[in-house]
């Protein structure tokens, strides 16, 4: 059943390659985007092949939790693997709402760079701690999940308009910053070559270290130590010294991994711009050339205004009552709790100014944009690297 559940999520993943190619390929043929454009026949078959992906993806998912007798969103990999479909979900119900393609071209690479992105951690099924154990744990989960793609969405709505709306022919603080944006997701593809390097070279070190509690532990690195952990005695021969030693409370391990991916990302980044030579955002300008801007703003906002409510219910009302049963307690200030609340009061917050200020247009999609990187944020560094009581996932 194990691998079946493999081998779904691969036919998915490259399911979603082909279905971007044809994505690319449908926006070539419209002269425009708006309410009333029909999609044509590579855009037809773009969202097919979307739908048939989702479906595949979802039979891993079913699989898995047949396998493993639980929902499989325990670790970081089952996570983010449902956090990819759901993604690709959201995307399928609002392309029949809007029937727009040029938000496929945008937002199936994400969901293909977040399942990528997962695909790099340990796949292997294990039992739950006691704390896991409780259907609150698929309540909490999949909600915060569903409601995090929901926002995604809204991120690939504001890319588009950013993307049209910013003059690329001189450069400013608005050219430098959405090229910022094009970097961080080009650092997502750095992270999977630079652990495919590694994972293909077999590298491998171990070392004895002392944890936050005292207590002495051994941690395997798959890439070489920049950052080492606490206390640490490197015991693998020949292996590569640490130059940092981190203090317990960080995981050193995992800073490591985006240390390497932040390298990867960089080698990658430099090579992509050597090659098309201009801004990654000035050469996706043609693309969105013929858009309706008012139109992709009202996508972002609307994708807001579903996503906050879900989002609210999952990360923080379901999320509470399930630490009450695990730890007796409502909230703790656990850093991934933190973030959570950080996410909420920054979408609280751009409701408030969307509503009240009248924030539409560019301020609204920085907003979407800036909210997206605090969602990653919260899913890649607090996860990997600042210890608590949600460090399971890892």
């Amino acid at each position: 059943m194990a691998a079946l559940s493999s081998n779904l999520l691969f036919v998915a993943f490259i399911l979603y390659l082909i279905a971007t190619l044809f994505f690319g390929g449908s926006i070539k043929e419209k002269k425009g985007l708006s309410e009333k454009k029909e999609t044509n026949k590579w855009g037809k078959i773009a969202v097919f092949l979307t739908i048939v992906g989702f479906v595949s993806q979802l039979g891993y998912f079913i699989t898995r939790w047949i396998a493993a007798g639980h929902a499989p969103v325990s670790n970081m990999f089952e996570f983010t693997t449902f956090f990819g479909m759901a993604l690709v979900g959201a995307f399928i119900v609002i392309y029949f709402i809007y029937r727009t393609t040029l938000l496929g071209l945008f937002t199936m690479p994400v969901a293909i760079l977040v399942i990528a992105y997962a695909s790099m951690f340990p796949r292997d099924i294990t039992p739950l701690i006691p704390a896991l154990q409780s259907y609150w744990l698929h309540i909490h989960v999949t909600t915060a999940a569903i409601g995090e793609a929901i926002l995604a969405i809204s991120f690939a709505a504001g890319l588009i308009y950013l993307v049209k709306a910013i003059d690329q022919t001189k450069s400013s603080k608005r050219t430098f910053w959405l090229e910022a944006v094009m970097f961080s997701l080009v650092t997502v593809l750095g992270f999977v070559a630079v652990s495919s390097i590694f994972s293909g070279m077999g590298y491998h070190e171990k070392f004895n270290w002392v944890d936050k509690h005292d207590n002495e532990a051994v941690v395997e690195y798959t890439m070489p130590a920049i950052t080492g952990p606490h206390e640490g005695e490197l015991l693998t021969k020949d292996g590569f010294k640490p130059l940092v030693e981190m203090p317990a409370i960080v995981n050193a391990k995992k800073l490591n991994t985006v240390i390497w991916s932040l390298i990867g990302g960089i080698i990658l980044y430099g090579l992509i711009r050597l090659i098309i030579r201009k801004r990654i955002s000035a050469a996706l300008k043609p693309l969105v050339k013929n858009i309706n801007l008012d139109f992709v703003d009202e996508i972002s906002y609307r994708s807001v205004l579903i996503g906050f409510p879900v989002f609210t219910l999952g990360a923080l009302i379901f999320a509470m009552i399930w630490a009450q049963m695990a730890w007796s307690r409502f909230w703790g200030w656990d850093p991934k709790e933190v973030w959570a609340l950080i996410t909420w009061l920054f979408y609280a917050a751009f409701m408030h100014l969307r509503l009240s200020k009248g924030w539409h247009g560019e301020k609204s999609a920085w907003l979407a944009v800036i909210g997206f990187v605090i969602i990653m944020f919260n899913l890649v560094a607090v996860n990997l690297i600042i210890a608590g009581l949600h460090s399971y996932a890892g």
